[in-house]
């Protein structure tokens, strides 16, 4: 079960594309690979119909908008015409007018009017379009090309009798690699006063690995038991959330750019009732607002900076999150792995770097690619009727 590997020479890596998971721009080895699955883009709740949006993914300039009725249309950044920035402009019913000189489009991309043209050439003007899907409260792309495959469901945050769902989003400023290459060792580290607090072993855990057909599974054993992380292909992990209120949650890390990265988490919190409602009132989608997201960074940088120590923070509601932005931030603002020495507290990390250069290779010599997929049951994380139980 346990995944090794080793690490590979700079000159190998420099003549290996599937080696370069960093990079994720259009024609990038690691962005078409990405761009082959459905990825977060935006919380639904901050998109109000008939409202527009400019996004930027995988190095990508996109508009985003949600027509008066409620759907939510993907397109190209800039207008066909003279290229100014579509998200300037005004959504109308479903379609979207261009700001500079009124062009239209449609969700699907086709120029419906052209107003100050007096013989309309709109039939052969077209811009791209995209697939989106509203899910769980969260916007899924798909920005490869071809049909999309079916977008991956989650019956465990389907299921209202479980608790309730709390949608988070933030950004960081460093290469989303940084984020998703994690393993749950840091934890007796990074969150150190957080274990304290909650009587948490101090024993490191030892780790498994196995491959999956939805990525790979990470079972942790330490004195109090054993729990697992689902890590699905490509860059999404689903696990427990310890703490008060227990839950579980999956998370998404999605390059914005090479040097900027999006965090997009489902939260399930085990609460029902009044315990739920009052929790819902004071904690739901605040617990990563902008403007608390923004306090995260600010405070992390300061760290950084050697300005203040992360051991000095006594603000509980950032501090959590605080820690994990200074040990991931810290790495750089794009991860090099070739000085890295790995060892066996590094077998999550093995797994998923070996995953992403077998199928990435298989893309660059146009092999067939595996073909992930998750069951269509609930996935248990273990003990969950003691995680049930507040402390």
């Amino acid at each position: 079960m346990v995944a090794t590997g080793t690490q590979t020479n700079s000159t190998a890596h420099d003549q290996a594309p599937w080696l370069d998971f960093v990079h994720t721009g259009p024609g990038t080895l690691a962005g078409r690979w990405l761009r082959t699955f459905w990825q977060p883009v935006y919380r639904s709740q901050d998109l109000a119909p008939g409202r527009s949006m400019p996004i930027r993914i995988m190095n990508e300039d996109l508009t985003l908008y949600r027509g008066e009725s409620g759907d939510v249309h993907l397109l190209a950044f800039r207008c066909a015409h003279r290229g100014t920035q579509l998200s300037t402009g005004w959504v109308e019913g479903d379609d979207l007018r261009c700001f500079y000189h009124g062009w239209k489009y449609n969700g699907s991309g086709q120029c419906i009017e052209q107003p100050a043209e007096p013989e309309p050439f709109c039939d052969k003007i077209r811009i791209r379009s995209y697939p989106i899907q509203d899910y769980l409260g969260v916007l899924f792309a798909y920005l490869g090309d071809g049909e999309p495959p079916e977008l991956m469901r989650f019956p465990e945050f389907e299921d209202e009798n479980r608790g309730i769902l709390d949608i988070l989003y933030s950004t960081s400023p460093c290469n989303y690699f940084n984020l998703i290459d994690n393993d749950p060792t840091h934890i007796y580290f990074v969150h150190k006063t957080f274990n304290q607090a909650q009587g948490r072993a101090p024993d490191i855990p030892v780790l498994d690995c196995e491959e999956t057909d939805y990525g790979f599974v990470t079972k942790a054993t330490d004195s109090a038991g054993s729990w697992v992380y689902f890590s699905h292909m490509p860059n999404m992990v689903h696990g427990r959330r310890d703490g008060y209120p227990k839950g579980e949650a999956i998370q998404w890390r999605v390059p914005i750019d090479d040097e900027n990265s999006l965090s997009v988490g489902i939260t399930l919190i085990y609460l029902k009732g009044e315990e739920a409602e009052k929790y819902r009132a004071q904690r739901v989608g605040r617990s990563r607002s902008p403007e608390l997201a923004k306090r995260v960074n600010e405070l992390g940088d300061s760290v950084l900076r050697g300005e203040i120590r992360v051991h000095d923070l006594d603000d509980r509601s950032v501090l959590f999150n605080v820690q994990d932005y200074v040990s991931q931030v810290g790495l750089g603002r794009m991860v090099d792995i070739e000085p890295q020495h790995l060892g066996r507290e590094d077998v999550p990390t093995i797994m998923l770097r070996k995953l992403f250069s077998r199928e990435m290779r298989a893309l660059a010599e146009g092999r067939p690619l595996k073909q992930w997929m998750r069951p269509k049951e609930r996935m248990s994380l273990g003990n969950e009727d003691a995680m049930l139980v507040r402390p």
